[in-house]
């Protein structure tokens, strides 16, 4: 059984690295011509606000997987019998 464990948590990371080693060239996709266009010609208030808008939508989605990566790290071991 320990070995079972073993080699599933391995297996787990090792998808885990793969998919992480993938995702460089699917975020890189994402800087289209216009949105590079459009920053370039904005001003300082909208590159500053541009910069807030990307904090706000990043910090929310990270604290909500924060969360739930806490309450199952400590309910984790409710569930054994």
């Amino acid at each position: 059984m320990n070995v079972r464990r073993t080699l599933l948590g391995f297996l787990l990371f090792a998808a885990s690295i793969v998919s992480l080693l993938a995702l460089p060239s699917i975020a890189s996709a994402q800087g289209c011509a216009l949105c590079v266009t459009q920053a370039a010609q904005g001003g300082n208030r909208f590159i500053e606000a541009l910069r807030s808008g990307i904090l706000v939508l990043v910090f929310p989605p990270m604290a909500i997987s924060i969360g739930l990566i806490y309450v199952s790290w400590r309910k984790r071991n409710s569930f054994r019998q």
